[in-house]
């Protein structure tokens, strides 16, 4: 954890002491409830299901599409943290298949809800037809059980949300705010949260992880020296999710608050903290086909070539940011985590609206970006989307 914690430039845990100050509450809630955790083989899946286990729950059902992924968090589990009294179980489903449904139908209502599954690439949005699996999985599925969890009563439903979600520049972080629309609707009928936090350090399929990936592979690195970003770590993303979960009010966002501890640093400079950790010296080449072609000679005298670039890809963002100026904010209830204390607003027809437009387009079998981003657009007029031509799959 320590050397996760050197790399994104901090020396403490973030959440420490609010875990500790909540501990008693926690335990309590988990050890008498139950919990289905979707998309909870992912990094911050994985991490919300761990926080969970180790508090001994009632139940604890862990949906995910992906089977192997599923296999390791049972071997982690296993290997970490052992054995529960409760029934823990995990299932190799789609969320939005039949067989989910059957699986739901055949279960006792669970008391809480976690959904952790999304698509979370800006790169989703490159072609009109990952983009719109993007919508099924970011709003479709996620009020498809938002009507479950009302329908059964559950204590609560969290679903979670994205810094990226607070004045989106891209339609990843439109989605995730139009997702928050939808939990602004249910909340009326069920209790809601959510949480807004940075990029998970090494999560599956980040930059950051794909570090890992490169040296495994022998290739070099690359990234953006000019994009700055906030990070924390996969336990800590599991933490928020799991305080927002249990002891967040409703249609509370939680998200963690900004101090010396968290600050913004670049990829590029992860990128050389990370090979300076590996016992390598970072070489900076003027092109991806110089560090390509470097790789054997530079690693023998342990370096290792790395290619920073100015970014210029359509949907990033210059800065992030967990709130806007018009969310009302609560300080006060946490250490390092603030709130976002919000009321019912939301435009019904309009949602109702956005619905039945993707219905129209996935029944034509034939949609754009453009006629999509039509209506995210529509849904929120403030929607500012500046098309580059330019994605990252056309980088290193």
């Amino acid at each position: 954890m320590m050397e996760l914690l050197s790399l994104i430039g901090r020396t403490e845990e973030l959440f420490r002491e609010d875990l500790a100050g909540n501990e008693a509450r926690l335990l309590d809630l988990v050890a008498s409830h139950s919990f289905l955790v979707i998309g909870g083989a992912g990094t911050i899946g994985q991490a919300v299901a761990k926080e969970i286990f180790k508090r001994d729950p009632k139940r604890l059902h862990v949906v995910d599409i992906s089977e192997n992924n599923l296999v390791e968090l049972v071997r982690d589990i296993r290997s970490s943290l052992g054995y529960i009294k409760g029934d823990f179980q995990t299932f190799a489903l789609d969320a939005g298949s039949l067989e989910f449904g059957a699986y739901l139908k055949q279960q006792a209502p669970f008391d809480y809800i976690f959904n952790l599954s999304a698509l979370k690439h800006v790169r989703s949005e490159k072609d009109p037809f990952t983009l719109m699996r993007m919508i099924d999985v970011n709003i479709l599925n996620a009020e498809r059980l938002l009507e479950y969890a009302a329908a059964n009563k559950c204590r609560k439903y969290f679903c979670v949300s994205t810094d990226k979600a607070a004045n989106p520049v891209n339609m990843m972080g439109a989605s995730k705010r139009i997702m928050e629309l939808f939990l602004m609707r249910a909340s009326e009928s069920i209790p809601v949260s959510t949480a807004r936090f940075a990029n998970v350090a090494f999560s599956d399929g980040s930059l950051l992880h794909g570090f890992n990936q490169r040296m495994i592979k022998r290739q070099p690195l690359s990234a953006p020296n000019d994009v700055k970003r906030y990070f924390v770590t996969p336990d800590e993303s599991g933490e928020l999710c799991v305080l927002s979960g249990l002891l967040g009010d409703n249609r509370d966002i939680f998200f963690p608050k900004l101090s010396d501890e968290l600050h913004q640093v670049t990829f590029s400079e992860i990128a050389a903290k990370y090979l300076e950790n590996l016992g390598y010296a970072p070489v900076v080449c003027a092109s991806e086909e110089e560090a390509r072609g470097r790789v054997v000679e530079l690693g023998r005298r342990k370096q290792w070539p790395c290619f920073f670039f100015g970014s210029d890809t359509t949907g990033e963002k210059d800065f992030e940011e967990f709130y806007t100026e018009n969310e009302q904010l609560d300080w006060a209830k946490f250490k390092n985590i603030g709130v976002i204390k919000n009321e019912a607003v939301y435009d019904g027809d309009k949602l109702k609206g956005f619905l039945k437009g993707i219905a129209e387009r996935k029944a034509s079998g034939a949609w754009t970006k453009q006629n999509v981003l039509e209506l995210f657009q529509d849904l929120m007029p403030n929607f500012y989307h500046e098309e580059k031509g330019k994605s990252l799959d056309q980088k290193m």
